[in-house]
């Protein structure tokens, strides 16, 4: 259900259980990074193999010497020595810098960086691009831009996690020898879908999972509505949306099946026929919306997702029950108390600090999805397109998660799956280019099928 993401501690615990030699797993790490590069790239005659002073380098100068034996020339260059001419190569190698590394490079480092990156030929990694934190996918400084990355025994954190992720291109895995290690991040794989109830004979429409969206306001009846119909999509059997009473009438058009109630400041009646709560959807800013937010969350004791307007000016509060909070990284900023570029450049520590903080699930939304929860390990969700950068599709993942926790899902878990789902529709959805939000509720439902 999800592959083991390490960090720089768990490779040298890993390695450290090795019962053979340093040498022999260097000799198969270079090994195999000349393979793949052959495979990449096999009509390229002239390499040029970067090498630091450690254990990457070693690996890239194994490397070079696969290479040569193949027929190829190659120049290495040994940044220790303080060479800087990389020749005129089809194809660059970067072996700077390893998993070791954490910061941002030296002068002469970030000069030979700067070097790749400059250079008309394709660069290939070796474990991960030189300039990325294995261990947070921090970028401090000076970052090769890789084409590709071979990286050994399982992927690091950091090629997986922004801004990391996108200076690693194609990450291929290669086995070196070691026994799998316990490590704290898991990549989701779609299986985890497998993991949500599904309808049995004996359920009807309440026991399947009724969820209560709260949200909508006069020009904002778009939200709620993906939401809702994004959580009967997902396999809610009864969604209760409530809205302020004016814009009824736009819902009584759009959802069918959704049943509408105006919205009370007080939600315990609603709440009550509920198994879980999804609040804040085209809700508002406005001081009735934020007390109502206040107070559900303080007193509804149902798994409630809270999302988009309802994270506005929210407090850590003792929850009744699990809560989900699900923002993009403007509004973790502004539960944080930083920039959107801060939360940007430090994803990971910021999602965990998030959920330590509000003693909760927090799923930071992107193109790597992390959840995080206290006192747990880090779930990253990483299943989708470029193409779920539009509008609403926030919404859409509100309701997916809403209609998991009505089912009784664990909230962390719960979330990630939503997230598998949400990423996976914009697979199997009919379009890529021009893709709307509302597409992907169209293909949740083929989405769960091919799970089950």
């Amino acid at each position: 259900m999800s592959e083991p993401l390490y960090t720089t501690g768990e490779m040298k615990a890993a390695e450290a259980a090795y019962p053979g030699t340093v040498e022999e797993l260097m000799a198969r790490a270079g090994g195999h990074v000349a393979r793949v590069a052959l495979e990449l790239h096999p009509g390229a005659r002239s390499w040029t193999v970067v090498c630091g002073g450690g254990a990457n380098g070693g690996d890239g100068r194994i490397a070079a010497r696969d290479l040569e034996r193949a027929g190829k020339d190659v120049l290495v260059v040994d940044a220790k020595a303080g060479d800087t001419d990389l020749g005129d190569p089809d194809v660059v190698v970067d072996a700077l810098f390893g998993t070791g590394f954490s910061g941002a490079p030296r002068a002469d480092a970030a000069a030979l960086i700067e070097r790749m990156n400059a250079a008309a030929a394709p660069v290939l990694a070796v474990d991960l691009p030189s300039g990325v934190d294995a261990s947070t996918g921090e970028v401090a400084g000076a970052v090769v831009d890789a084409g590709a990355t071979v990286t050994f025994h399982g992927r690091k954190l950091g090629l997986v996690v922004a801004p990391g992720r996108f200076h690693a291109g194609s990450v291929h895995v290669a086995d070196i020898g070691l026994e799998p290690a316990a490590t704290e991040a898991q990549l989701v794989g779609p299986e985890i879908l497998d993991s949500v109830p599904r309808r049995r004979e004996r359920d009807n429409k309440y026991t399947s999972g009724h969820v209560l969206v709260v949200g909508g306001s006069p020009g904002l009846t778009g939200a709620p509505s993906l939401a809702a119909m994004a959580a009967m999509r997902a396999d809610a059997g009864y969604v209760t949306l409530a809205a302020p009473e004016e814009t009824l009438p736009v819902f009584e058009q759009r959802l069918l099946e959704v049943v509408k109630r105006p919205l009370p400041d007080d939600l315990g009646e609603l709440a009550a026929k509920a198994s879980s709560l999804a609040i804040g959807p085209g809700l508002g800013r406005g001081d009735r919306a934020r007390a109502l937010v206040r107070r559900a969350l303080a007193e509804v004791a149902l798994p409630a997702v809270v999302d988009a307007d309802a994270l506005y000016d929210l407090e850590p509060g003792d929850w009744p029950a699990p809560r989900v909070l699900t923002p993009h990284e403007g509004e973790l900023g502004r539960l944080l108390g930083r920039s959107s570029a801060e939360i940007a450049a430090h994803r990971l520590a910021s999602v965990r600090e998030a959920a330590e903080r509000f003693r909760c699930v927090v799923l930071l939304k992107g193109p790597d999805t992390l959840v995080a929860a206290p006192g747990r390990g880090l779930l990253v969700v990483s299943l989708g397109l470029p193409s779920l950068a539009t509008a609403g599709t926030g919404d859409v993942l509100t309701g997916i998660v809403g209609a998991f926790l009505a089912k009784g899902m664990d909230a962390q878990n719960a979330a990630a799956a939503a997230a598998a789902a949400q990423q996976l529709a914009s697979i199997a959805a009919s379009q890529r280019a021009g893709l709307v939000a509302s597409d992907l509720v169209d293909a949740l439902p083929r989405v769960l099928d091919a799970q089950v």
